[in-house]
């Protein structure tokens, strides 16, 4: 009987020191300034390093092995629970101990997470780093915004068609993003990307029908690129992916970093990745609000991007599947419950951000 008091007093130290942990961190997560100056410059800034250093050598993505490992674990966890049920194996006491284990993974994933990144949610980023001052949509800003991309977008096009530029291998699209990365430092001292960890998704065929093109690994620092889906997708989102590892964890954020690197490049299928990217978004906002309008800007596409929209639409249709609209409302809850509350259209915000650089910078 002793021992089984002093069990329950030791598992609930561990508690309330777990409970303790998250309390703070959602005391520091109130001070977006101490989050800029102090965990994101000094303390994130060489966690994120080291990872990177120590995992971006391995030739595959440790990251994606943990996250089976946790699947195939959580699944055997469930069958063994499940066999255990139907022999009615099941007491008073399972339920505890398996209740008291969910709670510690669950506070504990919750703590690392948000040490290893959550808490770059919660920084000032580029607007403050920029100086910028990011407001509300104003349509004719958008309208305005959308014209020059699609100025920029075709003039991007048609140096990859003149010059036959073409798309190679991973390795050197994930060489070339590192060489986009060195290039904007010398514009943007902030975004300043050392130690490369850009690796290949295991799950790219997985991803074209959950919809994910990218995605960032905060336990292994590593970017994971979905590199099945059509080439002239990839630039952008390697970027994206990669500001991510910089602390940028908001998506409208990542997407502006991923623009201010894609433009500070020499490398035009970067740079036309990018434009294209936010092209749509911006057409797609525009569309709301003036239809015809938008349509009409998208009319006014060259041949060649008109080619390659089709195939992203053909692309898209060909992987649609009936769970993707569940994975892009779970995702759209995790971000609303990380300081984005447009949720999966998160993304589209960063025309915001590209507004206010152009109102700022008078270009972009």
């Amino acid at each position: 009987m002793y021992k089984k008091k002093n069990t329950y007093k030791v598992r609930l130290l561990w508690i309330g020191a777990l409970i303790l942990l998250v309390i703070i961190i959602k005391i520091l997560a109130s001070y977006p300034v101490w989050i800029e100056t102090a965990y994101v410059t000094k303390f994130y800034f060489l966690l994120s390093a080291t990872l990177r250093f120590l995992f971006g050598w391995l030739p595959f993505s440790l990251g994606d092995i943990l996250y089976l490992a946790a699947a195939v674990w959580a699944i055997k966890m469930v069958w063994k629970s499940s066999a255990r049920l139907l022999k009615r194996q099941l007491n008073k006491q399972w339920f505890i101990n398996a209740g008291y284990k969910l709670l510690v993974i669950a506070l504990s994933i919750y703590i690392i997470f948000n040490l290893f990144w959550g808490l770059n949610y919660n920084r000032q980023g580029s607007e403050t780093q920029l100086d910028l001052k990011v407001e509300k949509i104003d349509s004719l800003w958008l309208k305005e915004i959308d014209s020059i991309l699609l100025l920029k977008v075709n003039k991007a096009k048609q140096i990859v068609v003149n010059q036959q530029l073409a798309y190679q291998s991973k390795a050197q699209l994930f060489s070339k993003a590192m060489l986009c990365y060195k290039q904007a430092k010398e514009k943007y001292p902030f975004i300043n990307y050392e130690n490369g960890s850009v690796k290949s998704s295991m799950f790219g065929w997985l991803g074209n029908y959950l919809g994910f093109t990218g995605y960032y690994n905060p336990f292994t620092g590593e970017a994971q690129l979905n590199t099945t889906v059509p080439k002239f997708i990839m630039p952008y989102t390697t970027l994206h992916e990669m500001a991510h590892q910089l602390g940028y964890a908001k998506e409208e954020e990542a997407n502006f970093v991923g623009y201010l690197v894609a433009v500070s490049s020499t490398d035009t299928l970067f740079q036309y990745s990018a434009y294209l990217d936010l092209f749509m978004y911006a057409n797609r906002k525009l569309f709301f609000t003036d239809s015809v309008y938008a349509s009409s800007l998208a009319k006014q596409l060259s041949p060649q991007v008109k080619a390659d929209l089709k195939e992203l639409h053909e692309f898209l249709l060909k992987h649609k599947s009936s769970i993707e609209p569940m994975i892009r409302w779970a995702y759209g809850s995790f971000l609303k419950a990380n300081q984005q509350p447009k949720g999966i259209t998160s993304y589209d915000e960063v025309i915001a951000d590209l507004i206010a650089y152009y109102k700022k910078y008078g270009k972009i």
